[in-house]
């Protein structure tokens, strides 16, 4: 099994704000496949299962993602803890774990793919790596850096939806991430990506 989890805000008032990024990468793959979200309140998210890989949107608010992905890899045997490695910190799960998130470090229209590194602000993936005990899971950063000079405090920056511009190129590092990071699920008949 493995579980590829966007990251975001639930709620209409978040839809296309740049701490959803995570969130539109998978609404996007759901889409192209026609599949549709199932509320799960096992994991607190909205999930979508197809052969052996899970999509998740977890539905704790950003903060407390690491919840909804503990509850979600313990039920599939995948947490550090089923693995026979508990105590033992920085666990290897990039195996079994992608996670999508927006990174204000990163140029917007851009993306990066790293394991291992730390969470550089973003409360979600801190959230994830508290929870875990480890930051050894596979992670798309999904730039959303702002122009150089912007005065909006970072945490009110992340909430602003995106503008026209901005979505256009969101919308293409999703399609490019597809293309080079082999995002996809395995439907009988059919191989679909983001």
């Amino acid at each position: 099994m493995k579980l590829i989890v966007g990251l975001g805000n639930p709620g209409k008032e978040y839809e296309n704000t740049r701490h959803n990024a995570g969130f539109m990468a998978l609404d996007t793959l759901a889409a192209k496949m026609g599949l549709k979200w199932n509320a799960s309140k096992k994991f607190n998210a909205e999930i979508i299962k197809e052969g052996d890989v899970l999509l998740i949107k977890p539905q704790t608010y950003m903060n407390l993602s690491g919840d909804s992905v503990m509850a979600a890899l313990s039920f599939y045997g995948l947490a550090p803890k089923n693995l026979g490695i508990f105590k033992k910190k920085n666990a290897d799960l990039s195996s079994a774990l992608t996670v999508i998130h927006d990174d204000l470090d990163i140029e917007l229209g851009k993306y990066k793919v790293s394991i291992g590194s730390r969470s550089a602000g973003n409360r979600g993936v801190q959230s994830i790596i508290d929870r875990l005990s480890t930051k050894n899971f596979r992670r798309i950063r999904i730039g959303i850096k702002p122009p150089a000079g912007n005065p909006i405090p970072a945490d009110k920056y992340v909430l602003q939806k995106f503008d026209g511009e901005e979505l256009k190129k969101i919308n293409s590092v999703i399609g490019e991430i597809s293309d080079k990071e082999k995002l996809s699920l395995q439907v009988p008949g059919k191989i679909l990506s983001v």
